[in-house]
């Protein structure tokens, strides 16, 4: 009997560690290469993907929080890891003490690292996040002396880089926008170290930057959707071709299962799921899948998205409800109570991919890998 979890996420190491090699080929060895694992890896699962990562050679980890850096810490995961979102003041010192680098842009934050490094005996090192145009965190580059020179002025701190981030490079194959912003950081960080020491790591990128725009002179590469073997959008896979750019050979790593939990034959003409969003036209198998938008299977897949069962599809009938959905199996033969269903995957020769469900969700490939609940288990395979 098989006593497995009804769900499971299934990360396929081959596929990963493809591409990592893609991108590893591309960075070269003269950079760093850091692997985005924020947001459970985009939803692959962070201590799997992250384990791996290291095992390939991947020089840096980049997650959202301290509390995900300091899982990372905990697993015993001794990479460099860069917290790429907000610290909060409270989470500092569990950062210090959990050897994080940390992106700053606040002198509040700046203070109280400083404080907390005399303190415990630490050096913190710290990039600091220059606002190019995306107008989120970062420093105006006509503070950006000030705030640098605050920090070099401060016991137990040190300036070890640089960085900035592109607000629409994914979104067009028109470059004007992040060409401007490329060059407000080049001119930033050639004013500030005109004027004092250089600084030792820049970095300014995404997986369409390192894939469009090829940065020798920065020496850290950030990597994210595409080490999960997805393109960050069709504009950048189009922009590849139309720059005759060598295109990536990516593969998806990431597979989303789970088992029957009944099947029913319904009579022509019944009413589906919460507010009979669909009506059979004749007699139907239907197949109870165990999973729902508490899952992440996003609501708007009612009556629009397919499952694989057996290598066939089977279309979404009825609305997805917190814990359930139904899939129409009556021209897959043979299907019986706990027979696997592929949501996000391949099934023989058949495949959905999160690009596929995210147009029918009206969303972006990126928010249905996210959202995956991160209590259903992940497995490498």
């Amino acid at each position: 009997m098989n006593r497995g979890p009804v769900e499971r996420i299934e990360i396929s190491r081959s596929s990963l560690v493809r591409n990592i090699g893609e991108f590893r080929r591309l960075i070269g060895r003269r950079r760093k290469f850091l692997a985005v694992v924020k947001a459970n890896a985009y939803g692959h699962g962070l201590l799997e993907v992250a384990r791996v990562a290291v095992a390939e050679g991947v020089d840096w980890l980049g997650v959202n929080s301290v509390d995900e850096g300091l899982t990372l810490r905990a697993a015993g995961i001794a990479a460099p890891v860069l917290v790429l979102g907000y610290a909060p003041l409270g989470a500092l010192e569990e950062a210090v003490r959990g050897d994080l680098r940390l992106t700053v842009y606040n002198r509040e934050t700046v203070h109280r690292l400083s404080e907390l490094a005399v303190r415990l005996g630490r050096t913190v090192r710290l990039h600091v996040k220059v606002e190019t145009g995306t107008w989120r965190q970062g420093v105006d580059p006509r503070q950006l002396a000030a705030f640098v020179g605050d920090i070099r002025r401060r016991p137990g701190l040190a300036v070890e880089g640089l960085s900035s981030h592109f607000a629409n490079i994914e979104d067009t194959t028109k470059h004007d926008y992040p060409r401007r912003q490329l060059a407000a950081f080049r001119t930033a960080v050639r004013e500030l170290e005109a004027g004092g020491p250089r600084i030792p790591i820049k970095h300014m990128s995404c997986t369409a930057s390192t894939v469009l725009f090829p940065e020798p002179g920065f020496n850290l590469a950030r990597v994210g959707i595409g080490l999960y073997g997805l393109w960050p959008s069709k504009e950048t896979y189009l922009s590849c071709l139309l720059d005759r750019k060598e295109l990536l050979s990516l593969e998806p790593v990431l597979s989303w299962k789970a088992r029957i939990a009944q099947v029913k034959k319904v009579p022509a003409g019944a009413d589906i799921g919460y507010g009979g969003t669909y009506r059979t036209t004749r007699p139907t198998v239907l197949a109870v899948v165990p999973v729902g938008y508490y899952d992440g299977y996003d609501r708007g897949l009612t009556n629009a998205a397919h499952v694989l069962v057996k290598g066939r599809r089977a279309p979404v009938r009825g609305r997805v409800a917190m814990d359930f959905f139904m899939a129409d199996v009556t021209d897959v033969p043979g299907v019986g109570l706990e027979d696997e269903v592929t949501l996000l995957g391949a099934d023989g020769r058949e495949r959905i991919t999160a690009e596929d469900l995210a147009a029918l969700a009206g969303t972006i490939s990126y928010e249905i890998l996210a959202r995956i609940n991160p209590l259903i288990p992940r497995i490498v395979v």
